[in-house]
Order: C-alpha cells, then structure tokens, then sequence
C-alpha cells in the first residue's frame, strides 16, 4: 500500500501533479503555435519578444495569478503589468484562450478590425492593466499598485513582467529603489532575461557583463532567484515559492529565456526583434 499524504495515497498525488505539469506543458506548446500563426498571418512586429516571455504568462495566467476569466475587474484579482508592452502577443492570445479577450479581436489584431495595438494599451474589459508602450513604465506603475494594495490593506499581489533590455531605463531603478525602501513586499518582478534589446545583444550595448544585472539588483538589496525561463512547470513552482517567502521585501525573478523561441530564423537574432519573416526563413 502507498505511503499516504493529505491527498491521498502517495502514488495518486504524485500522478496528480505530474498530469498538471503535461497540462501546462501543453498549453504552452498551443499558445506558442498559436502566436505564430496569427502573427506571421497578420504580419506583426515584434513577435520574438512576444515567444520569449510566453512561458512566463502562461505560468501566471493558468496557475500562479488569482484571477477570473469572467470577471476581468474582479477586485481580488491579482495584478500583472505587462511592462514589455511590445511583446503582447503572448498575452493577447492567452486571454483570448481565457475567454476574457473576444476570439475575434486577437485573431485581427493589428488590422482595423480590432481595437488592438501592437503596443498593448490599457483595457481592463479585455485584461489589460496598463498601457506600457513606452518602454521603463510599467515597473514603476507596477510599484505604485503595489504599494497602493499595502496602504488600503488589500490582499491582491502584483507581478510586473520586464525585459533586461528595458532595464536600461532610469525609470526602473528609481521604482525599484523606492519598491526596497518602503518595503514593497507584495511584488513580484519577473525579467524576461533573453539578453537582447531592439538591435543588439545588451553586452554589446551597455553591459560590462552578463553579470551586470545581477549584479545590480543585489546592490539595491534584492536577492533575485534565478529560474529557467521556458520550463514553465519550474516557472510556477519559482513564482510560488517566491510569494511565500517572509520578507518585507519586493521579490524578483530572472528568468533566462531564448528571443523568438519555436521559430528556428528567429532564435537569438537581433535583426528580428521587429522583423516579420519571410516563408522562406520560417
């Protein structure tokens, strides 16, 4: 007979948690497919940033976040900010999937058929919690609803998703720094670390190192967890833990990712950051 836990016996759990993790596996199979079919189809940029971030999403959206689908303003809901504004493809097809977002406004964004942006803008009936076009804004919008849920003793948490290349921006730090001092424990930062920015690699750009980041958090007094960016079972189990540590502290994960992952052409090259590519390449 099997050791028996809270669940069950010890066989029964263990098959429960592995059907979850082929679950996610696959959803995030289906939306990485879903992301190139519509956007090579439609002809968007940027869908390299959108590929390597989805992981991310799909472990907030269909694991980690408290959150209904069919109430898109629900008070308690947990907050994303989706700093990388331009890589919204991802999240447009995961809410589309959600049923939060209509089928048909994602399947013709970018056309005028849609009300979508290729830079997401706020619209909170669809699931979008801010608009951060302009890159280095929604760390600190995300700071502020943050810290705005510890003065009015609300519950909900917020995650801000950011990419390295966005952290460049002066604007972050000055959020991060206020996030450390006034204790902002109820964010989660999670950096879409794939190491490149609109032209370049980072390093190449302004970086000493692929250490630097790192480097830099800590020297703000943040222990960032490191975690691998496209295994989104880890990824949830990473954001999980996270949220429960007992620190006053606002948590960040860096999260190590590959820039247009599932299209071989587009993997690690900075030419395609806004490129759409042609039949032959794909």
């Amino acid at each position: 007979m099997g050791t028996e836990t809270p669940f069950g016996s010890r066989e029964f759990y263990i098959k429960q948690v592995m059907d979850k993790s082929e679950v996610l596996k696959n959803k995030a199979k289906a939306i990485r497919n879903e992301v190139i079919r519509i956007t090579t189809r439609n002809k968007a940029g940027h869908i390299a940033p959108s590929l390597s971030c989805l992981d991310i999403l799909v472990a907030l959206y269909y694991d980690v976040m408290s959150y209904r689908p069919e109430n898109s303003v629900w008070k308690g809901r947990d907050r994303l900010i989706f700093s990388k504004a331009h890589g919204c493809y991802a999240l447009y097809a995961i809410l589309s999937d959600k049923g939060v977002m209509p089928k048909k406004e994602w399947e013709n964004f970018y056309k005028e058929e849609s009300s979508l942006l290729g830079c997401m803008e706020r619209k909170l009936e669809y699931g979008l919690e801010a608009g951060c076009g302009s890159l280095g804004h929604g760390l600190p919008i995300a700071v502020g609803v943050a810290f705005g849920a510890l003065i009015k003793g609300s519950h909900y948490h917020t995650y801000c998703v950011v990419g390295d290349g966005e952290l460049q921006e002066g604007s972050a730090w000055e959020a991060l720094q206020f996030a450390v001092k006034h204790g902002v424990h109820n964010l989660t930062v999670i950096i879409d670390r794939n190491k490149l920015q609109a032209m370049d690699f980072i390093v190449n750009v302004l970086d000493r190192d692929e250490d630097a980041l790192v480097k830099k958090l800590e020297g703000f007094g943040l222990t960032p967890v490191a975690c691998p960016g496209h295994d989104v079972v880890q990824l949830v189990e990473c954001m999980k833990e996270i949220r429960l540590s007992i620190t006053n502290m606002p948590k960040v994960i860096v999260a190590d990712t590959v820039k247009g992952l599932g299209m071989k052409c587009m993997e690690n090259v900075p030419k395609f950051h806004f490129r759409i590519p042609v039949c032959s390449q794909m």
